[in-house]
């Protein structure tokens, strides 16, 4: 996904100052898609100049208000319909984890540790937003469905680090390396 596709399909939905597509962008796309200030505004002028956004409205301090095009719906609906979605990732997690086994094993537990504890934050955060997206609203309601995602995948997340942590606490106790008394506690 591209911010120009994010930015043309905020606009789709109402027109929307810089400022306010950053508020949408904190409390409905950071669960997949995070921008920057400097990312959006630089993004809005991109987006200005090829005509796919329009300034409709200007205020004070230089305040201006976005509008999507004709060439702009025309544009986010090609990239909804024509072009196949980026599937793949780099996860600097996981590389981390490819290479835990260069530690010692309780230097590896507690990077899983902290995994686990900082996907169980991020759940906690998307659960905060579940009011965010209760409305009847095109918006609300896919917007529901990209919240269930990251909701899900923060489960997973934490239930995988957990079960990772203890699988090097095994294995270092199998290894002759531990006492066995730092297993991860349940999932809960």
């Amino acid at each position: 996904m591209s911010l120009r596709h994010a930015v043309l399909g905020l606009l789709a939905d109402r027109p929307a100052s810089g400022y306010d597509l950053l508020k949408t962008f904190a409390i409905s796309l950071s669960n997949v898609w995070s921008a920057t200030q400097s990312q959006v505004y630089a993004e809005l002028g991109r987006l200005a100049d090829s005509g796919q956004v329009t300034v409709t409205a200007e205020g004070a301090r230089g305040r201006k208000e976005y509008a999507i095009t004709e060439s702009g719906r025309a544009e986010l609906h090609r990239w909804l319909t024509k072009v196949e979605p980026n599937r793949t990732s780099r996860n600097d997690t996981l590389l981390r984890v490819f290479f835990l086994g260069l530690l010692e094993p309780d230097e590896a537990q507690a990077f899983m540790r902290r995994e686990a504890e900082t996907a169980a934050a991020h759940h906690e955060e998307l659960s905060a937003l579940t009011a965010v997206a209760s409305g009847p609203d095109s918006f609300s309601v896919h917007g529901r469905l990209a919240l269930e995602w990251g909701l899900r995948v923060t489960a997973a997340q934490h239930e995988w680090a957990l079960w990772a942590e203890k699988q090097i606490v095994d294995r270092a106790v199998s290894d002759g390396d531990g006492d066995g008394d730092t297993a991860a506690p349940a999932p809960g």
